[in-house]
């Protein structure tokens, strides 16, 4: 049992000692890392949140916190949240450290480990920002506003809390590293849920989650503090009930819409799992690899009929232009089969390269090129290079740092428009939106995914199966090592590839034209949700009682 401290002054609020506080936190944000792959418990996403609101209300009502100095008012509440925040991303994003070992880099063995270690710190510390901000946040307002019980202002300060929540995550959405949003939770399971980001985006999913949460926590406190007067838990515990089985019927309504497919709009594609390990793909034993399992694959393929081949990323680890192409039997292979490729390779030179997606036609010519914008930062880059290149080992063997693609680029094919992604982009739902909205009529993503557990693919066809739904769109999904795919609007898998296997795949998908509220209009939802805070605060400075 936690230690409880008692306040004289508000004996009906207990107080936590800060161990227990921040145990309690971590344990809820461990609760929250189990909802993605591996272990896919989405289900406590709904109620997993609660006891950090729970502490965060408490914290700004208890008044012996209200009297601390600013510091360590400060340093408390933030704690709290970047401890939750430390449960949930270091659970959830524990296999970054899978990057380990790097030893056929030529790194020693514990530099590697250090490494592993030092990037996992890394995406834990960009995505702990957020339950710390949000807790020091709306501790903050409320130390500032709430001087009566909590239960006189659970509804206002649901609403405060699901748009700060909001705010914060979509501003980081807008950084370069970005993975788990509370929302890729529910994916791929509970598809229902998921179709709300057909209306304003993955931070949809995000708000119910926190909204539900919100209010259980609410309901907690109000029997809490009413135990007194006998106030039963049941009566509160139906609003946050209510709220999670709407939201479900709204997404339930989304998801039994008909597709509708036209037979004209089907295409034929073919997918290559190449299966290369990292550890020999960019040498020579690697390339020779690559060259024989992308010309057999891509041959068979065609023998099968279908009307494009999509290819992973740098599915062939070379630089794509006209005087390297022509050298290659993979080139020669496309010219006699007359099959139109998708293919994954090097776009630029050895100074300026870029991790690219090639549309060549049946005659091997390069119709067009889409180049990776969303680069992996160390992997692919180095932040703020000419500051502190020259203090970090880079991840990769290449020689130069590449460089990302212009942010509003589209993706023309023979079939229409697509949309086409790269890896890593997978997480940034705006990418896709702004393809969608430019007349991207399905899918094409193209990844690595090798040097991994299970746990990273699996995670990453999650973020594939939450972009197909929120543009409507079908998608394909090649990657090197697994899992490869074919999702359907409504975000089905049917089909999917073992891991680190070497497979081809036939499959049929549809080109679509609608456009979702999402893809229209973006994220309009928090911007809502913040105005509606703004005028409930102003309201409530300006009437006290009320």
């Amino acid at each position: 049992m936690p230690k409880v401290l008692t306040d004289r002054t508000s004996p009906s609020i207990p107080r936590l000692s800060p161990r227990s506080q921040l145990a309690i936190a971590l344990c809820s944000g461990l609760l929250m890392g189990l909802t993605p792959a591996p272990y896919n418990a989405w289900f406590l996403a709904w109620v997993a949140l609660a006891p950090l609101w729970v502490l965060t209300v408490r914290s700004s009502q208890t008044p012996s916190v209200q009297s601390r100095s600013w510091e360590r008012w400060l340093n408390l509440d933030l704690l709290t949240g970047l401890t939750w925040g430390f449960g949930y991303h270091g659970l959830a994003l524990f296999w970054v450290t899978g990057v380990h070992p790097l030893t056929w880099m030529g790194v020693p063995w514990l530099a590697s480990l250090a490494i592993a270690i030092a990037c996992w710190i890394g995406m834990i510390l960009c995505g702990v920002l957020i339950p710390g901000l949000w807790v020091w946040m709306l501790s903050g307002f409320w130390g500032w506003l709430e001087r009566t019980p909590p239960a006189n202002s659970p509804l206002l300060r649901v609403l405060l809390g699901v748009a700060l929540w909001c705010g914060l995550e979509g501003l980081w959405l807008l950084g370069p590293v970005y993975w788990s949003g509370l929302s890729y939770t529910q994916s791929p399971h509970n598809l229902v849920i998921l179709h709300l980001g057909q209306l304003s985006g993955p931070l949809t999913v995000t708000a119910a989650i926190v909204a539900v949460n919100g209010l259980l926590a609410e309901a907690w406190l109000r029997w809490q503090m009413g135990k007194a007067q006998a106030v039963k838990f049941p009566a509160w515990l139906a609003y946050p009930l209510a709220l999670c089985l709407v939201l479900h019927l709204i997404g339930f309504w989304l998801y039994g819409r008909p597709l509708n497919d036209a037979p004209e709009m089907a295409l034929r594609v073919g997918l290559i799992q190449g299966n290369i390990p990292n550890t020999i793909k960019l040498y020579e034993d690697g390339w020779r690899r690559s060259l024989q399992n992308y010309t057999d694959g891509y041959q068979r393929l065609a023998a099968q009929g279908v009307e494009a081949v999509l290819t992973p990323e740098t599915a062939l680890p070379i630089f794509w232009s006209d005087e390297t192409r022509r050298q290659t039997a993979f080139y020669q292979a496309v010219v006699q089969a007359g099959i139109p490729i998708w293919l994954g390779a090097f776009g630029g030179d050895a100074q300026q390269s870029t991790n690219s997606l090639f549309m060549v036609d049946g005659q091997g010519e390069t119709l067009d090129e889409y180049r990776k914008a969303k680069l992996v930062p160390i992997g692919e880059y180095i932040p703020f290079e000419s500051v502190v290149g020259g203090l970090i080992n880079r991840l990769s063997p290449l020689e130069a740092s590449l460089v990302p693609g212009d942010p509003n680029q589209t993706f023309d094919t023979p079939f229409g428009r697509g949309i086409a992604a790269i890896c890593y982009e997978s997480a940034f739902a705006p990418v896709f939106r702004h393809q969608a909205a430019e007349g991207g009529q399905f899918i094409l993503t193209a990844s690595n995914n090798a040097h991994y557990s299970a746990t990273m693919p699996a995670q990453h066809h999650a973020q594939d199966v939450m972009r197909a739904i929120e543009s409507d769109r079908w998608a394909a999904r090649a990657t090197n090592t697994g899992y490869s795919g074919i999702v359907d609007p409504h975000g089905k898998t049917l089909w999917i590839s073992g891991i680190n296997t070497y497979e081809i795949h036939a499959h049929t998908i549809y080109r679509r034209q609608t456009q979702t509220l999402y893809v229209r209009w973006g994220d309009w939802l928090t911007p809502i949700l913040l105005v509606l805070s703004g005028i409930a605060l102003t309201l409530r400075i300006s009437n006290p009682n009320r």
